[in-house]
């Protein structure tokens, strides 16, 4: 077995594949099943296998020494030896780790967990991986070999390696993950058309798709009938409030509705205007994720806040999910929040001073990266709207990169304190957002973010550097064990974002209640309490 494995495998690739397939069982910022895992760990390990091949061929390029055979053969079986016993104490502990992270969260301990198959699947998937670059290697040296014929060695294989890096790029980007991309708009073209259970065509001329609107029910795509489909009626906001309520304005565009984000901004503002939106006392003009859905969290506390006397409208830029639209859709997703934010405040500014409504953004993921991309920095947001709360933001988003970056020294990432939170502040729970106790005049900004949310801390800079959060102390749920390892924290903290919403309120990427408290903060109406905001929060928990 031991002269097998020496002449298929090279010492420092098996090495480091073990390493890291090892390093990717440990814990990330969430729970993960067992078969995650097992491809995790296939995942990382070819990445080690290819860092330890690679610098194993720099290693004899630059030392041409060449150890005794007896040599090698001793240091191959303490290798093997090492890496077998490394395996089995992980796998072992493993399984630990995860009932740890799940207790962490308040969940199940009670977990199913199959160390030899997630070994058996990491064994398999790898071996796949590895034979499939064998094959390329392969090509490459018979191409190599016919280059010969023609041209001098050095420039055979310079012209060589280029082609074949061309033909593996261009395969890997145009066929599969062109082709991945089709098939997943395809799939989701076809939901698009559905429409959620429980969801019917509304009777009330206020929202999109109703009588009298000016887009069709059909146009507003499986996400917007919901938006539009599931406002709250007057009786369930009067049994909140115990005074009679307003229907609330809800206004959706979908993707069929027009041709451009332009069209489909100012098709918005036609029916905001049709529905007498500008005549309420609040406007709020919301992101939407990938598919285009609008987080009901967010949209029905404001609803039951003013009583039904609230207007939203959002824009649908894409069907596809939302981690397939943020490699694919970020232009377009920046595009709609500008189209449509700009036309909303053109048609705004045009009302007396004293009779606008309070104009308010929200989004949530990649719905607040659409609606900060219409700003230039947070002077910018705050001089142009009355407020707004950002849900679960993605690392990429601009202004939060700013603040976080730019927060006061001391203060962890995961709770940044930006200018003695003059005007943004950071909250996971209600408490934060009330620290530092410092003045906080309006128009405020609010983030909610997750210490464990996978979508606020996965960054291509995870790859090779060890991020903020996990230096210093931690923030509430990350899991004390869990270490930053080149390349593999990357893939962990990738295959979290599977998991971001299996996790209670208050971890990953649900926030749930919280959302009612970062309205309470920046948007309360007049004579709003303490105690209403907890009694929100509750319907809003049980609901």
């Amino acid at each position: 077995m031991e002269r097998v494995v020496r002449r298929r495998l090279g010492f420092g690739g098996t090495l480091l594949a073990t390493l890291f397939a090892c390093a990717s069982l440990t814990p990330s910022l969430l729970p993960r099943p067992w078969l995650y895992q097992g491809v995790m760990g296939a995942v990382t390990g070819i990445l080690g296998y290819a860092a330890g091949a690679s610098l194993g061929a720099l290693g004899r390029a630059l030392i041409p020494y060449r150890p005794p055979e007896r040599g090698r053969r001793i240091a191959w079986r303490v290798m093997l030896a090492g890496c077998a016993v490394l395996a089995v104490v992980t796998l072992w502990y493993s399984f630990d780790w995860q009932r740890d992270l799940r207790a962490l969260m308040g969940m199940d301990t009670r977990i199913t967990w199959f160390p030899p198959v997630i070994l058996a699947v990491t064994l398999v998937l790898f071996g796949l991986a590895l034979l499939t670059a064998r094959l390329v290697r392969l090509g490459g040296r018979r191409l190599n070999a016919w280059l010969d014929h023609y041209v001098p060695t050095y420039l055979g294989h310079a012209v060589g390696a280029l082609v074949i890096g061309l033909l593996v790029a261009v395969f890997a980007n145009d066929v599969l993950f062109n082709g991945f991309v089709a098939r997943v708009s395809d799939v989701s073209s076809v939901a698009n058309q559905g429409t959620h259970p429980g969801v019917s065509r509304p009777t009330s001329a206020y929202v999109s798709g109703g009588p009298g609107s000016l887009v069709t029910w059909e146009s507003l795509g499986r996400e917007g009938r919901r938006f539009t489909g599931t406002a709250a009626t007057p009786a369930r906001l009067s049994a909140f409030s115990g005074r009679p309520a307003a229907q609330p304005i809800r206004v959706y565009i979908g993707l069929n509705g027009t041709s451009s984000p332009r069209a489909q901004a100012a098709l918005a503002v036609r029916e905001l205007e049709r529905t007498g939106a500008f005549g309420r006392p609040v406007l709020a003009v919301l992101g939407t994720t990938g598919t285009g859905w609008v987080d009901p969290h967010i949209a029905d506390p404001l609803e039951y806040m003013y009583n039904g006397r609230s207007a939203m409208v959002a824009l649908q830029y894409s069907y596809l999910p939302s981690w397939v639209s943020f490699m694919v859709d970020r232009d377009k997703a920046a595009a709609s929040g500008r189209a449509l934010f700009e036309a909303v405040r053109e048609r705004w500014s045009r009302l007396p001073a004293g009779s606008r409504p309070r104009l308010l953004l929200s989004g949530e993921s990649l719905g607040s990266y659409e609606l900060e991309e219409a700003f230039h920095g947070l002077s910018d947001l705050v001089a142009r709207a009355d407020g707004a709360v950002f849900v679960g933001p993605p690392n990429a988003n601009r202004i939060w990169q700013q603040l976080t970056n730019g927060r006061r020294r001391g203060s962890p990432v995961w709770r940044p304190v930006y200018r003695s939170g003059r005007t943004a502040r950071f909250a996971q729970d209600p408490g934060d957002l009330g620290r530092p106790p410092a003045p906080w005049p309006h128009p405020r900004v609010v983030y909610l973010q997750n210490s464990t949310d996978p979508v606020v801390w996965w960054s291509p800079r995870l790859l090779y550097h060890r991020p903020a959060w996990l230096e210093g102390a931690r923030g509430p749920g990350v899991n004390p064990q869990m270490n930053w390892f080149p390349l593999v924290t990357f893939w962990q903290v990738l295959v979290d974002m599977t998991a971001a919403l299996d996790v209670p309120p208050g971890h990953g990427h649900r926030y749930g209640a919280n959302i009612v408290d970062g309205w309470a903060a920046v948007a309360a109406p007049p004579g709003w309490s303490g105690h209403e905001t907890w009694r929100l929060r509750a319907l809003i928990n049980w609901s």
